[in-house]
């Protein structure tokens, strides 16, 4: 996708929302839509696949302006400080989201409740390829229970949802339109979403493109790249190019719908740990969505599959380096039944592969085949007092290894195949102890297959600055967790606190071996220089342990303190988490695990004003192991935030300001690699203003 045709397509777009409304003033034929109608409905999936609205599993839900206003350009930092979710933050252009300790493939990301695998999980560097900006909504499910979505959402799952396959019909036309720009790291971003159809065919069609440059910072960092200054307050080569889109449809029938979409992703970004290398990364997704509602006992058959293409190249200057592609395929089918008494629930068969190649002198891990095939059920049990649920899920994991095809001198991987048989269960309730209290408890026994790096890596790998050895004879990893919750509501006010402790039997983590590697792998003589340290992929015994809290205030306003309708509302919310994660065996804390963190917003609405200010304290973090880890200091980030809504025809403007990191605050991610890697040279982002409007008609 060239830049004339990004810059075509969202003019193209534009001048469709303009002539639109138009149309509307002068009452054209297709008659409008609310300006809310092709939202997707506020029902919570990821947390509850038979769409309850009270949800047994800790779930957070990001959308509309409270997505708006905390998006950033990784999908990480969007999350981040959300209760138990903290980022990767491998600088401002590659983040994952780590929910309650857990990151890489304990952390299931999704794309409309299927997979949209990439390359993320295997190294801190690459980056997740979704945008905010073209995204309705977010959903972040903590815990152990989504064993549906398998063992590699452990941690959690984060769902993705931007409706390019609509599952409903739009009856009309209408979406949304995104400019930004930002003081920090001089970003210029735009998106736009457009969504039109009648009871029978709806259309979905979207692009963004963001254009950013290195990120300023309170300190004054060196920097080696050509073309930048020696010194400078910025990041060194932590720009960043993104855009892509995507066009999907779907046709309605009477028992049902079938739809389709296209996706793409380019990003061309600098890795930040070194100051000549960026990384070319495309994704390319293909997916087909239906439903079929025959009546009967089984009410519905979802279905959904995809195929993905994705690929990133380093490039060394302007030279390509080492290449990581992944072309995978994802089947998921869902058969709901009836209720039966009080029973309801479904049954479900998924299967997954990944042919994975890794070429070039930092290839660390071999070309590798893996497949997946599942069986699970979920069910529910409705009471006078609440609800149970149970879920059961067996897996058969089939990873082969090819070794390193495109040159057989290269001998350092295994060759050969694993089978696994993972198998999970989960039990759940909720309990009504009065209109306002809510108890939820949650209890899971999960096992993951070892992925293929954790059996096959034997090579340098920059991001973590050392020589990563798997163990092709690892086992699975086990997991028992128990989570425990209460809830109150009364009209605005709200509170909510979740305790939970997750012990693993075999946690496959990466430990040092306390040697170092020359650039062939052979043990290092003492003294020698231009080594690099081992670290070896092996089972420990661990125990996560952890509480978060989060609610709502009202201090001003209606059902507040101060009953002054006429002054608006003023609320203030609130959260903390803390999160303890050890290795049993040595007694030693995990790495990069989050600090004690809280936070406290006051949010003040009036009319078509809206502000907010607030901060968030993360304390310091000394629970490190004694090698591969650096202590951080404690540190407070304030931010505030305006916004201003005005109607113009049809069309619904809302106008934003946002400034983060008030204070210019230098700070340090405990749950970055490159924190211990690269420091100083990978700080938080300093002050930034964002301003901003959004169109939606």
């Amino acid at each position: 996708m060239t830049p004339n045709f990004r810059r075509n397509a969202i003019g193209v777009a534009v001048l469709s929302l303009a002539s639109f409304a138009s149309m509307a003033q002068d009452q054209a034929q297709v008659q409008a839509q609310p300006a809310d109608a092709t939202s997707l409905r506020e029902v919570t999936v990821t947390g509850n696949p038979l769409g309850a609205s009270e949800l047994i599993a800790p779930t957070t839900t990001l959308s509309g302006d409270k997505l708006l206003l905390r998006s950033q350009s990784t999908l990480g930092e969007t999350l981040d400080n959300v209760p138990g979710v903290s980022s990767s933050y491998f600088g401002p252009n590659a983040s994952r989201p780590i929910i309650r300790g857990q990151d890489g493939d304990r952390i299931r990301i999704l794309q409309n409740g299927g997979g949209a695998p990439d390359a993320s999980a295997l190294s801190y560097d690459h980056a997740v390829p979704v945008d905010a900006l073209v995204t309705d909504r977010i959903e972040v499910l903590r815990g152990p229970s989504a064993l549906q979505y398998g063992g590699s959402a452990v941690g959690g799952v984060v769902n993705v949802i931007d409706n390019r396959i609509p599952t409903e019909p739009i009856n009309g036309f209408g979406g949304r339109a995104d400019l930004g720009y930002a003081t920090g790291n001089k970003e210029k971003n735009g998106g736009v979403v457009l969504e039109g159809g009648n009871d029978r065919f709806a259309l979905h069609v979207d692009a963004f493109n963001r254009d950013s440059k290195d990120v300023s910072v309170p300190i004054t960092l060196e920097c080696s790249k050509p073309g930048s200054p020696w010194t400078a307050r910025k990041i060194c080569n932590s720009a960043n190019e993104a855009h892509g889109g995507a066009v999907g449809g779907t046709m309605f029938f009477d028992q049902g719908y079938i739809g389709a979409s296209v996706s793409t992703y380019r990003s061309t970004y600098g890795t930040v740990a070194e100051d000549d290398v960026t990384i070319g990364m495309k994704s390319d997704r293909y997916a087909l969505e239906g439903e079929w509602r025959p009546g009967g006992f089984i009410s519905s058959i979802h279905a959904k599959m995809s195929h993905t293409d994705y690929r990133h190249t380093e490039f060394e200057g302007g030279t390509p380096g080492t290449t990581f592609s992944n072309m995978s395929n994802d089947l998921r089918i869902e058969a709901r039944h009836q209720k039966i008494g009080n029973f309801e629930g479904l049954v479900g068969f998924s299967s997954e592969t990944n042919r994975f190649a890794a070429d070039g002198e930092e290839a660390f891990a071999p070309h590798s085949r893996t497949r997946s095939n599942a069986l699970f059920m979920y069910e529910e049990y409705g009471t006078s007092w609440g609800r149970l649920s149970f879920g059961a899920r067996t897996e058969q994991v089939r990873i082969r290894s090819l070794g390193y095809p495109d040159d057989p001198t290269v001998t350092r991987f295994a060759v050969g195949e694993r089978t696994f048989n993972p198998h999970s269960a989960a039990f759940g309730a909720l309990v009504n102890l009065a209109p306002q209290w809510q108890l939820t408890s949650n209890l899971a026994y999960t096992e993951r297959a070892p992925k293929d790096y954790e059996l096959l890596a034997n090579g340098p790998h920059v991001a973590t600055a050392a020589w990563e050895v798997g163990d092709p004879n690892l086992k699975k990893e086990k997991s028992t967790g128990l989570d425990l919750g209460a809830q109150w509501k009364s009209g605005p006010n709200t509170a909510r606190v979740n305790a939970y402790v997750t012990r693993f039997s075999n946690y496959i983590g990466l430990t040092a071996s306390g040697r170092n590697l020359d650039e062939e792998g052979n043990v290092a003589e003492p003294g020698a220089t231009d080594t690099l340290a081992e670290y070896v992929y092996s089972g420990v015994r661990a125990r996560f342990t952890g509480i978060e809290a989060n609610g709502n205030l009202r201090l001003l306003g209606s059902e507040g303190f101060a009953r002054m309708d006429d002054a608006g509302t003023l609320d203030l919310e609130w959260r903390g988490d803390i999160v303890r994660a050890k290795n049993l065996d040595t007694g030693e804390p995990l790495p990069r695990i989050a600090p004690l963190r809280l936070g406290a917003t006051l949010a003040y609405a009036n009319g078509p004003w809206g502000a907010r200010f607030g901060f968030d304290y993360n304390a310091a973090q000394h629970r490190i192991p004694s090698v591969g880890a650096r202590e951080t200091d404690a540190y407070t980030l304030w931010n505030a935030a305006i916004t201003y809504r005005m109607k113009v025809q049809r069309a619904n403007l809302t106008w934003y300001a946002r400034m983060d990191n008030i204070t210019n605050k230098l700070a340090y991610s405990a749950t970055s690699i490159l924190t211990t890697t690269v420091y100083p040279n990978a700080p938080l982002p300093g002050r930034t203003l964002k301003v901003g409007l959004r169109v939606t008609f």
